[in-house]
């Protein structure tokens, strides 16, 4: 007995209900992947950053106090009475000084350190990769170990850089670096200098490898002099990175804490706002007015990055 089979005609490959099936699908699938991928991330930016910034606004605007806070709660009476005070307050406007002076020198001087030691470690060398290694170590150590070894070298009375300075140097007396004024400043600033200066030596250093070598060929053969070659050739194509580390460094040593406290303690003249601020929490047990402290030095930080925006956007115009 013969059976016939019909096949049934393959629909046409344009065919429109199906076609828009199967791309939904894949648009769908392809949503669902990239919700995957963000929803993490969204929720610990969310957790660590977004709410503990709201809940420092909310606070700011409280009347609470650690004393206080058992009775009235996280939510107390709410008020601008925490920002009357600290604009008000001579010792926040020196310690913002403070911390403005402390944060630029700072910066600067890291930066500029950092560049001439790209600039003579940019010619191979035997042994120049070992010395970059090497250059890293006040940037890797432990703060702790950093801090102390620096108060031991600057101790008033048995510090070695006292004992050279009365015994080679001559000087009348030993000198407290770390207890009087001026000098509890600039060494803070010095030791800021010297932690984060290799921070800016990696960023300049690896800008450098990417450098074109006929350019600066070219403008040896036109008899440049090194310095022209630096001022006209390297320098513009390291503009870009040089504003980006002026304004992470800026932002960094404007939040610096640990170096200066464990220096210092915040005396002698180096109560940067950040110190101030853990200051008026523990003393004071204010924590409306310290969280009022630290909106206000979150203010000053967006200035920062204003000024960074603005001239990322002049140099994307001025390279088209």
């Amino acid at each position: 007995m013969a059976t016939s089979t019909t096949s049934r005609p393959a629909p046409p490959s344009g065919e429109p209900g199906r076609g828009r099936r199967r791309s939904g699908t894949a648009a769908q699938r392809e949503n669902r992947d990239g919700w995957t991928l963000v929803v993490p991330t969204f929720v610990i930016v969310l957790v660590i950053v977004i709410l503990p910034v709201l809940w420092n606004v909310v606070l700011a605007f409280q009347d609470l106090s650690l004393v206080t806070m058992r009775r009235t709660g996280m939510l107390g009476r709410f008020t601008l009475d925490n920002f009357t005070d600290v604009f008000s307050d001579a010792k926040f406007w020196r310690s913002l000084w403070i911390t403005l002076l402390y944060s630029v020198s700072a910066t600067a001087g890291s930066i500029v350190i950092g560049l001439l030691a790209a600039l003579v470690l940019r010619r191979p060398f035997h042994g120049r990769g070992a010395l970059r290694a090497f250059m890293l170590l006040p940037y890797v150590a432990p703060v702790v170990a950093a801090t102390f070894v620096w108060k031991v070298m600057l101790d008033g009375q048995s510090g070695i850089v006292n004992h050279w300075g009365t015994s080679i140097f001559g000087w009348d007396e030993p000198i407290n670096f770390l207890g009087t004024k001026p000098y509890a400043l600039v060494t803070v600033i010095a030791f800021e200098i010297w932690r984060y200066f290799p921070f800016a030596f990696l960023f300049i250093t690896a800008r450098m490898l990417t450098l074109p070598k006929d350019v600066e060929e070219a403008a040896t053969v036109d008899g440049t002099t090194p310095w022209q070659k630096f001022r006209f050739v390297i320098l513009p194509q390291l503009s870009a990175v040089i504003a980006l580390l002026a304004v992470l460094r800026a932002i960094m040593t404007f939040n610096k804490f640990d170096d200066v406290y464990l220096l210092t303690g915040g005396t002698a003249g180096t109560q940067v706002a950040a110190v101030r601020v853990i200051d008026t929490l523990n003393t004071r047990f204010d924590i409306g007015a310290a969280a009022a402290e630290a909106l206000a030095l979150s203010a000053v930080l967006a200035i920062f990055l204003v000024v960074y925006v603005r001239y990322s956007r002049r140099a994307e115009v001025r390279d088209r």
